[in-house]
């Protein structure tokens, strides 16, 4: 799983995911990408997983980026612990992705492989997403 080295704080805040992504939200390697259009955390789990069926989708050819990394800790507590008693340990790692957010860019296979694995990332994910082309940016 993706989860950052070092940080800074162990623990973090759950803050606020408003606004549109401008970092991000052009295709910078690719010929084809997956671009959110809902927000939501996308944890380290799910950024896996997708990034497995993009790459069992092309069959070991083509290239693959993963745009977005999980570097926001979320703490979690036992289920039935009683209030008090700080805050949970570190359970996973987050990405915060906002709407316009590209996640994964896919390039060197035919136009109707990479839609087919793009979708099938799409599946994975917990926002609703669209697939972007070069030529249509």
């Amino acid at each position: 799983m993706l989860q950052p080295k070092r940080q800074k704080y162990r623990k973090s805040f759950r803050g606020r995911r408003k606004g549109m992504s401008v970092r991000g939200s052009e295709l910078n390697f690719g010929e084809f990408g997956l671009k959110a259009v809902g927000r939501n955390w996308l944890a380290a789990a799910q950024i896996e997983a997708g990034r497995r069926a993009i790459t069992n989708s092309l069959k070991r050819k083509g290239r693959v980026w993963i745009r977005v990394f999980p570097d926001k800790p979320v703490s979690a507590r036992a289920a039935g612990q009683r209030m008090g008693s700080g805050k949970g340990d570190v359970a996973r790692y987050v990405a915060s992705v906002t709407p316009g957010r590209i996640i994964y860019e896919i390039t060197g296979v035919p136009s109707e492989v990479a839609k087919n694995a793009l979708g099938r990332a799409a599946d994975k994910m917990p926002f609703k997403t669209r697939i972007v082309e070069k030529d249509e940016e």
